[in-house]
């Protein structure tokens, strides 16, 4: 952590009602920088429990070229294609580290539809990784990096679990779009860069600029995810279980791994009863193991299934 990481960390444990904007203008730094550094101390992180390796991942594309007879809505047969997609860059980061990981293709690689440089960087990340994350990453940048990954002769990672936020979001909510820079908007969190289509034309045109200029939008993506995950974090309830990668005398949440645990509520099944619990960071959660009495279970009826 550098030294005004240290200090921001020193005045927000002095005065915890200060916001990131003043803490900010206290030591002429961006409330960016603020927040990031914070975030995992208002998260309930920063413990001597040893969290799994949570990584979040987003990918650019080229498009593909292809010959096609109008405008409109047509079947395109695979002859049809002059040169298929590739990945520009990708993207990475571990949760709560301020390290971001990015890596983009040369000019010739890009004008070549040629990505097999940047492959092995990613995929030393994902075959560490105990849990992905991603926006639309089930049915976007996990298949297509497998997809170039097995193009340019990789072997599958090591399991992970995957959380998509594209999914939490339309499963738990109705937003008027899923869209991460509408979601994150919506939720008063950063906003992506803005940009248009010409950059990903001049990419595939070899374009320097637009290469190193497409790598930080695709950074920027990254970070406003983790924001993201962070503030749907307390909804999901197919969480993967943080308890079951951790070493700790103590239960901790299944959705951020704080053992800040408060019990205050039932829950119940057709068949059973168990405690529940609210973590600081809001999600819930119950045990395990019923609270019902023998005596309980013995006289237990159920009704016919449907």
């Amino acid at each position: 952590m550098t030294d005004k990481a240290e200090l921001i960390k020193k005045i927000y444990l002095s005065n915890k009602n200060l916001s990131n904007s003043e803490i900010a203008s206290m030591i002429n730094s961006s409330k960016r920088h603020v927040r990031r550094t914070l975030n995992p101390i208002r998260n309930g992180i920063v413990r001597q429990i040893k969290l799994p390796k949570i990584l979040l991942l987003d990918i650019e594309t080229a498009p593909m070229k292809v010959l096609v007879w109008f405008l409109g809505k047509q079947r395109i047969p695979d002859s049809n294609i002059i040169k298929d997609w590739s990945c520009l860059s990708w993207s990475a980061k571990w949760l709560f580290s301020p390290e971001i990981m990015s890596e983009v293709v040369t000019p010739e690689e890009a004008i070549n539809g040629e990505d097999g440089s940047i492959m092995q960087g990613i995929w030393n990340l994902m075959d560490q990784a105990n849990i992905i994350i991603a926006q639309n990453g089930d049915r976007f940048d996990i298949r297509k990096l497998n997809a170039r990954f097995i193009k340019n002769g990789f072997i599958p990672p090591m399991s992970y679990q995957s959380i998509d936020t594209l999914r939490i979001m339309k499963r738990y909510f109705s937003f008027s779009s899923y869209r991460l820079d509408y979601a994150n908007q919506f939720l008063g969190l950063p906003p992506k860069q803005k940009t248009d289509y010409s950059l990903w034309k001049e990419c595939i045109n070899g374009n320097k600029k637009a290469l190193k200029e497409m790598v930080e939008y695709n950074r920027n993506d990254v970070i406003i995810l983790e924001d993201l995950y962070i503030k749907l974090r307390p909804w999901i309830k197919s969480h993967p279980n943080l308890n079951l990668y951790v070493e700790s005398e103590n239960s901790i949440c299944p959705n951020c791994g704080s053992d800040n645990l408060i019990f205050c509520g039932e829950y119940y099944t057709t068949v059973s009863r168990f405690n529940s619990f609210r973590c600081e960071c809001g999600a819930i959660g119950r045990d395990k193991i019923s609270n019902l009495t023998k005596e309980e279970k013995e006289r237990l009826l159920v009704p016919l299934s449907r």
